[in-house]
């Protein structure tokens, strides 16, 4: 196994059998990929397996199998291009896998979800829109990935949400997922947080007076940029293992990471990709988070040193509670149930409450 299979098996293990991937199915992958190049169709050939399953279901009308099998397949073909920027073209083709294994699938999820392109710049961003069964209008968690998640993984993380009562957008941003071909990363991400807010408050059905915002790893990052810029319209952010500022990361990232954030910021070499990292900083608009803030973070993510989330609490304007846990990896997969149900519950109270936001001088 070359170095960059051990690294990729090493830090993200937890993840993929978290999100959707069967542990067999994670061993028995990984343990056939010798080198890197093999990567990508090693599991766009898994991912093919449970895609014709389900493409079966639907045909003989089992709806149900159907959508919850294509919506695994989507995860094993996203785990395929997920950081596999050396063969862009082989990337592509197992992203458009993913993509319409879930856009087939959502019909058919429990509750069902709708695709939403929301128009932004000269382009658009993609989100799925998943709503529970009852008469709304719905509280609504945005959803952001991080640097090489999309909206196709965030599905058991919706289910948290969703069977709380709140309805889910997950959404892949610039740089991100759908987006990451035509819109580079960046550190501002004000312009985003106002495409959002418009596209929430086009859906009759969603309450955008109790909108909550939820980001992974670097979406961590990107949750408190718009919750910064959206202010007092945003209720409630919870950043899950987000730097602050990810430049500071730079040279702890696995090769991987760095190449990933070099080929989707645009930039041609190490240095330049640095630099722009060194971008994505909260220093300047901590001072503008006035909504309540839960910072989940792992004491052993070797990706984002857990300082990261003390300079986030300390810097933000309003209320911030940090849950630290001892034993968490980077993005805390390995120690789920000790913070999903807790992270739900919370966000599900703060959509709930009456508006009030308290800041820490007030």
């Amino acid at each position: 196994m070359d170095e960059r299979v051990a690294s990729a098996v090493a830090h993200w293990g937890p993840r993929f059998t978290l999100n959707g991937v069967t542990v067999s199915d994670f061993e028995r992958v990984t343990a056939g990929v010798r080198s890197w190049p093999e990567w990508c169709a090693a599991w766009v050939a898994a991912g093919s397996e449970i895609e014709a399953l389900g493409r079966e279901a639907l045909e003989a009308g089992r709806s149900r199998s159907a959508g919850e099998l294509l919506a695994m397949a989507a995860v094993y073909h996203h785990f395929g291009k997920f950081v596999f920027v050396e063969d862009v073209e082989q990337m592509r083709a197992a992203h458009a896998r993913a993509v319409a294994c879930l856009d087939d699938a959502l019909p058919y999820l429990d509750p069902p979800g709708r695709r939403l392109e929301i128009p932004f710049e000269d382009n658009h961003l993609v989100g799925v829109l998943r709503r529970p069964h009852f008469a709304g209008p719905h509280p609504v968690v945005l959803l952001l990935p991080g640097l090489d998640s999309t909206k196709e993984e965030l599905r058991s993380t919706e289910q948290t949400f969703l069977d709380r009562g709140l309805a889910t957008l997950s959404v892949d941003g610039p740089g991100q997922g759908e987006a990451e071909y035509d819109l580079r990363i960046r550190g501002d991400w004000a312009p985003v947080a106002e495409a959002l807010w418009q596209a929430v408050g086009e859906e009759p059905d969603l309450d955008r007076d109790r909108l909550g915002v939820w980001g992974v790893s670097l979406g961590g990052y990107y949750s408190a940029r718009v919750a910064a810029a959206l202010g007092e319209r945003v209720r409630a952010c919870v950043s899950l293992a987000g730097p602050f500022n990810f430049g500071d990361c730079w040279d702890g990232l696995p090769a991987l990471t760095r190449d990933t954030f070099r080929v989707r910021s645009g930039t041609a070499t190490d240095d330049e990709a640095r630099a722009t990292a060194l971008t994505l900083d909260l220093t300047h608009v901590a001072r503008d988070l006035v909504a309540p803030v839960l910072v989940v973070f792992g004491r052993e993510d070797r990706l984002i040193p857990w300082h990261h989330a003390i300079a986030l609490r300390d810097a933000a304007a309003g209320p911030v509670e940090v849950l630290m846990l001892e034993n968490g990896n980077h993005g805390c997969a390995n120690v789920a149930p000790w913070h999903r149900p807790r992270t739900a519950d919370w966000l599900t109270e703060q959509l709930a409450a009456p508006a009030q936001l308290t800041t820490k001088a007030g």
